[in-house]
């Protein structure tokens, strides 16, 4: 949807003339209008946190799936990299489930625990540096953390808009998902499930770290989004 459509499907009449304004200085559509309906779900957003996409929505209900069929009891889920906490309150109201939500931005914190707040449901935010204050063990960890490299092109309303803590990342944007993994061992359970979204073009070097730090017998599979690009690793024992 173009925007300033967006922006005429979503605003009332008195403040569409403030919103065009608005877009016509550069603002995201999303952030005028200040919520966005992620799975069925208003979640609030601003400039303190990622706009949601729908390969977001993508990740969530792929990861629905494969919990449903892997586990038959009540799980507990870790959300890295929360952000507006679009992930962990959408698993909370969609399954049997407790979440731990993190990010290492208070303000993205904020947003998200105002966001659980308006969608009634009860998760732990944590303000944290992946798992530098993780002290649990999960049976699955989600995360779309930042994978966009330092030296990409992106779009300027992207890049002039949203956060870039959320946005970019070292070693040509796999940097995140390198400290997962290399880490997660000691915060998982026996029985594990782990998804990240990806940028299209890291597919195959998540996949040579998934090896590398969780072993050669691990599953993981490469699954792609709705433009038929790779957009989303899943792993599991």
């Amino acid at each position: 949807m173009k925007n300033r459509e967006y922006l005429e499907k979503y605003l009332s009449d008195d403040k569409l003339d403030e919103g065009i304004e608005l877009l016509n200085k550069g603002i995201s559509p999303q952030y005028i209008v200040g919520n966005v309906d992620f799975y069925g779900n208003i979640i609030n957003v601003d400039k303190r946190v990622l706009i949601p996409r729908f390969e977001t929505e993508l990740l969530v209900e792929k990861t629905i799936y494969y919990i449903n069929n892997l586990f038959s009891k009540k799980v507990s889920i870790l959300d890295i990299g929360t952000g507006s906490g679009c992930i962990a309150i959408t698993l909370k109201k969609e399954i049997d489930c407790d979440v731990v939500a993190s990010d290492i931005s208070l303000d993205a914190i904020d947003v998200a625990r105002e966001n659980a707040i308006n969608n009634m449901v009860d998760i732990l935010f944590i303000n944290s540096d992946i798992f530098s204050d993780i002290d649990d063990k999960f049976d699955v960890i989600i995360s779309n953390p930042p994978y966009i490299s330092y030296d990409e092109e992106i779009d300027d309303m992207v890049k002039n808009n949203e956060p870039s803590i959320a946005l970019y990342a070292n070693d040509d944007g796999i940097y995140f998902y390198d400290k997962i993994l290399s880490q997660c061992f000691k915060y998982l359970n026996d029985k594990f499930f782990i998804a990240f979204e990806i940028g299209y073009t890291q597919g195959d070097r998540i996949v040579k770290l998934v090896y590398k730090y969780l072993g050669d017998d691990i599953n993981v599979r490469v699954e792609k989004d709705y433009s038929n690009r790779d957009r989303f690793v899943f792993i599991w024992n």
